[in-house]
């Protein structure tokens, strides 16, 4: 990487820690095809990466046709590195069409 470049990625990386200060809630959101285990999935994704205490809530919300179902988490997170690792589980899974 050239100087220039390296030293944009370097602003760009310390406005990016600006935009969020941890610890923070935030919501997660995660959508797949309506089934009465996506929720449960959702939650077994995520669990691993942030303590139950830290959980503040968990709703889900069926599309109009009932088709897709969206599951929110609420967390309280601790780092930007948490959250990375939270959307890769969730956007590694095949049950899981889009994370928020």
């Amino acid at each position: 990487m050239s100087d220039s470049k390296h030293l944009e990625a370097e602003a760009l990386h310390g406005k990016e820690e600006e935009i969020l200060k941890f610890p923070t809630e935030i919501a997660i959101k995660a959508m797949g095809r309506n089934s009465d285990t996506l929720a449960l999935h959702v939650g077994g994704l995520i669990g691993p990466h942030v303590s139950a205490d830290k959980i503040i809530s968990v709703t889900t919300r069926p599309s109009k046709a009932g088709n897709f179902l969206s599951v929110t988490v609420r967390v309280m997170a601790d780092s930007r590195e948490q959250l990375d690792t939270i959307y890769q589980a969730l956007t590694d899974s095949e049950e899981v069409l889009m994370a928020l």
